[in-house]
C-alpha cells in the first residue's frame, strides 16, 4: 500500500476537498505542500459543512496533518482559520497539525502589494485573490522572507528586515504608499508567535519517519494544473508549481513519495478570475451549468466561468503531472442534457492543435473543436456504483477516459462524501 498524490488537473475548484476528505480517513498523515490561503476546499461531513483555506482537509477526521515548506503561510489567516473550526466542533492542536519551521510567511506589506499592483495593472490583471500570496514567493526566491522559524528568534532579525525593507519601501514609494512600519511589524509578529511556534517543527522527519514505517501519506495540491507557474496559462497562472512534483521540494521527502498520482477533473470545465477559456460558455447553458453546479469560489465568493470539458487541456495536465488516474467530479451537473459536448482539438486561422500554445495572445484566440455526446436521461447523483448510472453517461465516462489517455479511478456523483464510485483504489498502487 503506497502515497496518494491529490491535485487538481484543471483550473482549480474541482473538487478536491470531497476527495482527500474521502481519502483521508485510510490515510497516516496528510500534507499540504505548497500554495497558501488562496486555495478553498469545501468539505461536506453529515450535515455539517467545512471550508478549509489553509488548514490541510484531513484535519476534519482527526488525521495527523502536516502543511510543508512549500506552503506560504499568513499566520493570522491560519489563527482565524483555526478558531473558525474550533466553532464547528474541531480542535486544531500541535498533536494534530505540523507546520514545517521553514515555511515562508506571508506578511500584512504582501497584502498591500498585491493590491496595490493589481489595481494598477488595468487591462492586465491577472485575476490575483490580493492575499500576498504572489509577493510572499517573490521574496522567497528573493531569499529575504521572514519563516515560521524567525518568530523564535524575533531579537535577531534585524539585518533580514533591512534587507525585506530595502526592497518593500522601494517598491511602496513607487505607489506612493510610506514606508513599511518596522515597529509595527515586529509588534505585530511577536503577538502572533506565540499562537504559531507550538505547532512549528521540523517536518521532514516525521515524514520521513513514516515513510521509513510504511506509513500512508495522503499529499494534498492546492489549485490546479492549468494554474502552475511553468505548465499552466502563463501569465493567469498562481505563484508556485501546483504539480504533483512540487510533492518533493515542498514537504521534504524527495522524489520518491509521491505515489499513485490522482488528478481531480469535473465532468465540465469551470475557471475563476481572468485568463483564457478556450469552451468557456456566456450564454444559458454555461448558467445552467453553474446554477447546478453552485459555481462560486470558497475563498473569494467570486462566480465560477463554466463550459464543456476540454480534452486537450486535461490531456496536457495529465502528461506534464503524470497522473496516473483521475478523478471525475459533478457528473451529476451534467443530467438531463439532450446533448453534451467535448472539446477535442483547437484551430486557429485554419490550423488545428492538439495542444494549447504557450502565447497568451494564441490562447485567448483559439477555437474549440467540438465532439457531440448523447446526453442521458434519469439521474447519476448519489450513484455509488456502475450499475447505478445510466448507460450513456458510462460512455461519457469511458470517451473521456479515451480522450485524456488516462483511466477514471472515481467517480463523485455528489459533494456528500460517501456518494462515490470506487473504480480503482489509489492507495493500493
Amino acid at each position: 500500500m503506497g502515497n496518494v498524490t491529490v491535485i487538481g488537473a484543471q483550473w482549480g475548484d474541482e473538487g478536491k476537498g470531497k476527495i482527500v476528505d474521502w481519502l483521508a480517513s485510510r490515510a497516516d498523515m496528510v500534507v499540504r505542500f505548497q500554495g497558501g490561503h488562496n486555495a478553498g476546499h469545501t468539505l461536506v461531513v453529515g450535515d455539517q459543512v467545512y471550508k478549509l483555506s489553509l488548514l490541510p482537509s484531513g484535519i476534519v477526521r482527526g488525521t495527523p496533518s502536516v502543511i510543508g515548506n512549500g506552503v506560504v503561510l499568513d499566520p493570522w489567516a491560519f489563527k482565524a482559520e483555526v478558531e473558525k473550526i474550533a466553532a464547528q466542533g474541531i480542535s486544531v492542536t500541535p498533536d494534530v497539525l505540523m507546520i514545517a519551521e521553514t515555511c515562508p510567511l506571508i506578511l500584512p506589506f504582501h497584502r498591500d502589494l498585491d493590491a496595490l499592483r493589481e489595481d494598477a495593472s488595468g487591462a492586465g490583471k491577472i485575476g490575483t485573490t490580493r492575499r500576498g500570496i504572489g509577493p510572499a514567493y517573490e521574496d522567497k526566491v528573493g531569499r529575504r522572507s521572514i519563516r515560521v522559524c524567525d518568530l523564535a528568534q524575533l531579537d535577531d532579525i534585524g539585518p533580514l528586515l533591512d534587507r525585506l525593507c530595502a526592497h518593500h519601501d522601494a517598491l511602496r514609494a513607487g505607489f506612493n504608499e510610506p514606508p513599511v512600519d518596522r515597529e509595527r511589524l515586529l509588534t505585530d509578529l511577536r503577538e502572533i508567535a506565540d499562537f504559531v511556534l507550538p505547532f512549528a517543527r521540523p517536518v521532514w522527519r516525521d515524514l520521513d519517519a513514516a515513510l521509513q514505517r510504511g506509513k500512508r501519506i495522503l499529499f494534498e495540491g492546492a489549485q490546479g494544473v492549468l494554474l502552475d507557474v511553468d505548465h499552466g496559462t502563463y501569465p493567469f497562472v498562481t505563484s508556485s508549481n501546483t504539480v504533483a512534483g512540487q510533492t518533493g521540494p515542498g514537504s521534504g521527502i524527495g522524489p520518491r513519495g509521491a505515489g499513485f498520482v490522482l488528478g481531480i477533473v469535473k465532468a465540465y470545465t469551470t475557471r475563476v478570475g481572468s485568463g483564457p477559456f478556450p469552451t468557456e460558455l456566456e450564454d444559458e447553458t454555461g448558467q445552467r451549468l453553474g446554477e447546478r453546479g453552485h459555481e462560486f469560489g470558497t475563498v473569494t465568493g467570486r462566480r465560477r466561468r463554466c463550459g464543456w470539458f476540454d480534452a486537450v487541456l486535461v490531456r496536457q495536465a495529465v502528461a506534464v503531472s503524470g497522473v496516473t488516474g483521475v478523478a471525475l467530479t459533478k457528473l451529476d451537473v451534467l443530467d438531463g442534457f439532450k446533448t453534451v459536448r467535448i472539446c477535442t482539438g483547437y484551430r486557429i486561422d485554419g490550423r488545428e492543435f492538439d495542444y494549447l500554445p504557450p502565447h497568451a495572445a494564441d490562447q485567448f484566440r483559439v477555437e474549440p473543436i467540438y465532439e457531440e455526446v448523447e446526453g442521458w436521461p434519469g439521474t447519476t447523483r448519489g450513484a455509488r456504483s456502475w450499475a447505478d448510472l445510466p448507460a450513456r453517461a458510462i460512455k461519457y465516462v469511458r470517451r473521456i477516459e479515451e480522450l485524456i489517455r488516462c483511466p477514471v479511478a472515481l467517480v463523485s456523483t455528489s459533494p456528500e462524501r460517501e456518494d462515490t464510485i470506487l473504480v480503482r483504489d489509489p492507495f493500493a498502487g
